[in-house]
């Protein structure tokens, strides 16, 4: 630590956080004393998986990707993401437009 420099005492994160937000750390710490970390058990937050589709599946999404400049398989997890979020009924996407429904077309009742 820097000899005129003291990190003071917080109450609270928020006041911690109002602290760095307008001071440096490099005023406060010297990066010459700093030393490297090792976490060997820390284990990755994704994991790999394997996943067959249709060649013309991939074909389309690739095209699709590269409309939007990202990875194709980037595009594939935010669409996985969507769905799921579709499916749990928290997604939070664009609003989407309210269809009256017509109640003949649900109860199958014909005129």
């Amino acid at each position: 630590m820097k000899k005129d420099r003291i990190i003071p005492k917080f109450k609270d994160e928020d006041e911690e956080r109002a602290f760095w937000a307008t001071h440096s750390p490099l005023d406060y710490f010297d990066p010459r004393e700093f030393k490297s970390a090792s976490f060997p058990k820390l284990k990755p937050s994704v994991k790999s998986i394997s996943i067959r589709l249709p060649e013309d599946m991939i074909a389309e999404l690739k095209t699709l990707a590269n409309k939007k400049d990202v990875p194709y398989q980037s595009l594939a997890k935010i669409y996985l993401a969507r769905q799921i979020s579709l499916e749990r009924g928290s997604f939070r996407g664009a609003p989407r437009k309210n269809k009256k429904v017509n109640a003949q077309h649900v109860t199958g009742a014909d005129s």
